[in-house]
């Protein structure tokens, strides 16, 4: 059997406001849910953030491969959103990309703090 992860719980301060910040940088839907207990958002056929509202969190890291073009559409609405963005955890508002493992990275903090990256290339 091959073990998939299906679903990951992201805190937030206002989930509806966060799942809609994150599909929306990520060039993702979201559609708010019925029973309302959490805001999901499908990342890709496996897998599905499921946004929870909490007052307070530690803030966590999501990495993310993407293609070049993805990679160029997500970092035009980082840029457009206003948020800062960084070539590594420790520059995280240097407004450069990193080239590791002959790709293209980048990170960048949602409004919440979480640490979001993208990868061209897996590491």
């Amino acid at each position: 059997m091959t073990v998939t992860l299906n679903h990951t719980i992201v805190p937030a301060h206002e989930k509806g406001s966060a799942a809609d910040w994150f599909a929306r940088v990520l060039g993702l839907e979201y559609e708010p849910s019925s029973d309302g207990h959490f805001a999901p958002v499908h990342v890709n056929a496996a897998l599905t953030f499921l946004f929870s509202d909490d007052e307070t969190f530690p803030a966590s890291h999501y990495a993310f491969h993407v293609s070049d073009a993805e990679f160029d559409a997500i970092l035009e609405r980082v840029r457009a959103s206003g948020r800062p963005y960084g070539s590594a955890p420790w520059s995280r508002d240097d407004k450069k990309l990193n080239d590791w493992n002959g790709g293209r990275g980048v990170y960048f903090e949602t409004p919440d703090g979480h640490l979001l990256e993208l990868m061209t290339a897996p590491q």
